[in-house]
């Protein structure tokens, strides 16, 4: 489960972790009096679970409380990357003096929680050279020692016995303490700012494991998926947003996998990842098109392999949205081989539909349709 920014911060403070003033407001009014509280100038931050808010103008930087009204009603009206904001977090603005990067996630294939840290943190931290970033696994029998948290601050070129290098000390140390205790799966700060004598997180990034929410009972719950992944997770569907603009649905991981890369291949991108697994029958396969269909994509490419899978049941499912729908709004295309895959055909021609034999002609006839 992600969670918003305040919350993540709110979290922090808890924690004993230095924060920037300021608090969550779901109005224009609350927006201005959180403003008149902190007397000076301020950041007015849209709450949206997605990257790159600032690039998308959800932060604004007003002077005074009328300046904050009018930021939050900017920002409340917006939608960043399909998400509405419905809340935005006002905060004292802060003098950066320096922008540092610092997180811990768990390494799956290393079975450990990995340290990663920056001394060049900000908006284009994914942007550094690899020698700028620092990656330390965390022994989960020794956990996190002193010694481990002065090495990752020397590391990163900050005097140890400098005011800030001492902060930052304390503040690895407790980053593991949150992730450990909260059973996370992320918890970030970039950046991490030095303002002054100050050491202040910035920004928060918390994302708490899902088979461990029932145990966090003092933690929010947020929804943190999208309609159309919310819809994929009801009918049991694996299911990824993506940014491209060709929806894909084809039945099994591999063979999904393997769908998108040959749909980049051919200079085609991705609007999403659908496997609709073995066995999905016509009713699931029919919604599973509607949730594709929803996210607005320029065209559909559909690889079945058929093997539970039945191909007429496919079929027959895209002639029951074809005639729910009035027809298709997009170029479709499908490559439908194997269980019944001459009676599949046979309906597909019915609507206008062309079915291929091979997954890259399939690729190519999309790529030629959409552009």
């Amino acid at each position: 489960m992600k969670m918003f920014e305040y919350m993540g911060k709110e979290l922090f403070a808890k924690y004993g972790l230095p924060v920037p003033k300021g608090r969550m407001a779901k109005t224009p009014e609350e927006a201005a009096q959180i403003a008149a509280e902190i007397g000076g100038p301020c950041v007015v931050k849209s709450q949206v679970l997605s990257g790159k808010r600032g690039k998308a103008g959800g932060i604004k930087f007003p002077n005074t409380p009328e300046e904050a009204k009018k930021a939050a009603e900017e920002v409340l009206s917006m939608t960043i990357q399909g998400l509405p904001v419905e809340c935005v977090l006002v905060e004292e603005k802060l003098k950066i003096d320096k922008e540092l990067y610092m997180s811990i996630t768990i390494d799956g294939s290393a079975k450990q929680a990995v340290m990663i840290a920056s001394a060049y943190g900000g908006m284009d931290i994914e942007e550094q050279p690899e020698e700028y970033i620092i990656k330390k696994h965390i022994d989960p029998e020794l956990g996190m020692h002193p010694f481990f948290a002065r090495d990752v601050v020397r590391r990163m070129g900050i005097p140890l016995n400098g005011p800030h290098g001492k902060e930052i000390v304390k503040i690895v140390q407790t980053l593991y303490k949150i992730c450990k205790e909260k059973d996370a799966e992320l918890v970030e700060i970039n950046p991490l700012v030095f303002s002054g004598d100050r050491v202040i997180a910035a920004d928060s990034k918390v994302t708490i494991d899902e088979d461990a929410m029932f145990r966090m009972v003092d933690l929010p719950f947020v929804e943190d998926k999208s309609p159309a992944e919310r819809a994929a997770k009801d009918l049991g569907l694996s299911f990824v947003e993506l940014d491209g603009d060709i929806a894909v649905m084809a039945n099994g991981a591999g063979i999904t996998m393997g769908t998108l890369d040959t749909l980049q291949a051919f200079g085609g991108t991705p609007r999403n990842f659908l496997d609709c697994g073995g066995g999905t029958g016509r009713e699931a396969t029919a919604k599973a098109l509607d949730i594709l269909l929803n996210l607005q994509p320029k065209g559909l490419f559909i690889n079945i392999f058929g093997g539970i899978t039945r191909c007429d049941d496919v079929a027959n499912a895209f002639k029951d949205v074809y005639e729910a729908r009035g027809g298709f709004p997009v170029p479709v295309v499908i490559r439908l081989v194997g269980t019944n895959q001459d009676a599949g055909r046979e309906i597909l021609r019915s609507i206008g539909v062309e079915a291929f034999d091979f997954m890259q002609d399939a690729a190519r006839r999309i790529i030629e349709l959409v552009r």
